[in-house]
């Protein structure tokens, strides 16, 4: 992944909800709003409908980080966008993922993660978080563009349809049943949030 500073460094203007709030902490250039939600501890946010969450708990998950900034970069008119992308998450990956790939006989396990894109350019704003990850997302089975705020139930819907469109035909996947690769996707989640519960409970 590349880093923020690939962006247009733009100085943040009125307009719009985002903007507003960043403007009323003082923060008032792109970069320096980037730098602020990366800096923010990584951790699942108790909704994500709420574009303001991120700021109310302290917190925020690629979710919640690059929706705000996409939506950021939305009012203020910078070419930046918010990208879905499905990854082959491994032991290599995230340690004890190998207990459910054997469980459910599987390659891999395919995950969402949400990044930035501006030009060629993709850049994670959870890069270097304690994420439950043991090193950076580089390669993808499958990306789309969305809208910066999209909703929890819409995201999963474009999982579910990116996995029968493409993820399943591969050639790896040949004999499984996607309704063993979404079992093992609800063990997955749990097994990301259990580690960084855990490094909070550490912090606390």
């Amino acid at each position: 992944m590349d880093e923020y500073t690939v962006f247009p460094n733009q100085t943040i203007s009125k307009k719009g909800i985002i903007s507003e709030k960043f403007i009323s902490q003082k923060i008032n250039k792109f970069w320096d709003a980037c730098s602020y939600v990366h800096g923010l501890p990584y951790g699942y946010n108790s909704t994500t409908d709420d574009i303001l969450i991120l700021f109310k708990e302290g917190y925020g998950s690629c979710t919640t980080k690059h929706a705000v900034i996409a939506t950021l970069a939305e009012e203020l008119n910078i070419p930046v966008y918010k990208t879905v992308g499905i990854y082959a998450m491994n032991e290599d990956l995230v340690t004890r993922t190998s207990h459910i790939l054997e469980k459910y006989h599987l390659p891999y396990l395919p995950m969402i993660h949400c990044f930035l894109v501006y030009d060629l350019y993709r850049v994670d704003l959870t890069e270097g978080n304690e994420n439950g990850k043991n090193r950076s997302i580089e390669e993808f089975l499958f990306t789309e563009r969305v809208i910066p705020n999209i909703s929890e139930k819409d995201e999963y819907l474009l999982y579910k349809t990116a996995l029968k469109n493409y993820i399943m035909n591969r050639k790896e996947m040949e004999g499984i049943k996607m309704l063993d690769v979404l079992r093992a996707r609800a063990e997955g989640i749990a097994l990301l949030r259990s580690k960084v519960s855990l490094k909070y409970q550490r912090i606390d």
